[in-house]
């Protein structure tokens, strides 16, 4: 049974990054594996949820599929059967009464284990706050950013917070997908019984001290339903009862959304959540390997640091590149190295990604600025040499899967420290300077080919 469950958790690692977030904590977190038949390579699972049951065999079918196959073999299928239990909890966690609603808050996602940084910590500030005076510090708070970059992580930390630290607390944590759903299967419950009766809905959502919904975006250009959520928000408001909203947009920038409810988003704070620089992406990373028990050898941070160079917009992708990464690695008892990373992330990334060195960014560099190479490892200062130093570098740091040490190697031996200047110092200047802009990504093409 122990070898069963273990195998169990790398379907769950290899699949979590093939789908979002909120369908895997949704519909595949709860589901319980019973057996496998090995003559006819079955895997029998249950799940006490009829519509996810019938969303992993119409719309997840293919990609659950492929994963099992992965882990068991080819031939393997799975079979899935509706079953009830009798007060499910989530993750082996004893379940917090405070708690309600379809969506547990998932035990990973916690201040401790969230890394601040530039692109964050006014986020995450303002849901500490939150999370230590409900009611008191900010209400409402919205929080926006795009896909994957750490809005739910901290949502579900601010509802830990709470029920951690106050008793006789109730908190909803939901997506507004599941507030239509909750609201269409009320209306068609009253169709049948020929009545017009809400309270069931409403006292789900209006007798609650803290109410957490996820990605409001989705409610745009439904006008019943945001007039349902609006009588909800102002019945929690004027209880002074803690209300916090996510969105993958500001609310200006919701312009399907009734005008009303743009204004109650930002009656008090909006914070944004933006993508994470570098540092605080390889951050990320370490503290997965960390959690993982993976032991952080120099080949594992240089993995670490090409995926953090190459995944820059969303969280949830560099987390799920590095996962499937580390599951391979345990499945197949490999090491962690580049060239094992290059075969597991052959789909995401070309091989060129790997193969770029800095002797050919030096070479195309010093050919556009009419230098020599010796010019870009000595210890010259001068702007006619040290400027297109930087540039290189920082094509490095773009380009290539070194670490900061090593490109200060490549560069006549100069530290870490000068080379994270030369990086962020390019990178501030291409942001504004447009010609300086064409000059790198001509460059970038030149050569990569």
């Amino acid at each position: 049974m122990t070898k069963l469950r273990e195998k169990w958790k790398d379907v769950l690692a290899l699949l979590e990054p093939e789908i979002t977030e909120i369908a895997y904590e949704t519909w595949f977190e709860p589901i319980v594996i019973k057996n496998v038949d090995e003559t006819e390579k079955i895997i029998n699972l249950t799940i006490d949820n009829e519509l996810a049951l019938s969303l992993i065999n119409d719309r997840y079918r293919t990609v659950f599929t492929n994963v099992i196959k992965r882990v068991y073999g080819e031939g393997y299928n799975f079979s899935i059967k509706y079953e009830v239990k009798e007060k499910p909890i989530p993750n082996n966690q004893e379940e917090k009464p405070g708690l309600i609603g379809e969506f547990y808050l998932n035990p990973r996602y916690n201040f401790k284990n969230f890394i601040v940084g530039k692109n964050n910590e006014f986020a995450h500030a303002a849901a500490v706050a939150v999370a230590e005076s409900p009611s008191k510090a900010y209400n409402p708070l919205f929080l926006y950013g795009g896909s994957g970059l750490g809005k739910t992580h901290l949502m579900h930390a601010i509802g830990h917070h709470i029920l951690k630290n106050n008793d006789d607390v109730k908190v909803l944590y939901v997506s507004s997908e599941t507030f239509v759903n909750d609201m269409v299967k009320a209306l068609r419950k009253n169709e049948l019984r020929n009545e017009n009766n809400m309270s069931e809905f409403r006292t789900k959502y209006r007798e609650i001290d803290v109410l957490l919904i996820d990605d409001i975006q989705f409610l745009e250009g439904k006008d019943a339903i945001q007039e349902e959520f609006f009588n909800t928000f102002n019945t929690l408001y004027s209880l002074n009862k803690q209300i916090i909203i996510s969105s993958d947009r500001s609310p200006t920038q919701l312009t399907k959304m009734d005008e009303r409810l743009r204004s109650r988003f930002q009656w008090n704070l909006v914070a944004d959540i933006s993508a994470p620089e570098f540092q605080t992406r390889a951050a990320i990373l370490l503290n997965n390997a960390e959690n993982e028990g993976i032991d952080i050898t120099d080949d594992v941070k240089d993995v670490i640091n090409i995926i953090s160079e190459k995944i820059q917009e969303n969280v949830r992708e560099l987390e799920g590149a590095f996962t499937r990464i580390i599951s391979f690695a345990k499945l197949m008892n490999k090491e962690i190295n580049l060239s094992f990373a290059k075969e597991v992330l052959k789909d995401i990334f070309s091989g060129a990604d790997f193969n770029i060195n800095a002797e050919t960014i030096k070479k195309k560099v010093s050919k556009h600025f009419n230098i020599k190479v010796a010019d870009m490892e000595s210890s010259n200062r001068s702007r006619q040499f040290a400027f297109p130093r930087q540039i290189a570098m920082y094509l490095c740091r773009e380009l290539t899967d070194l670490s900061l040490p090593k490109i200060g190697e490549a560069f006549g031996g100069r530290d870490h420290s000068t080379v994270l200047h030369a990086y962020e110092k390019i990178s501030k200047e291409v942001s504004t300077n447009e010609s300086l802009k064409d000059v790198v990504d001509n460059l970038k093409k030149d050569i990569q080919g």
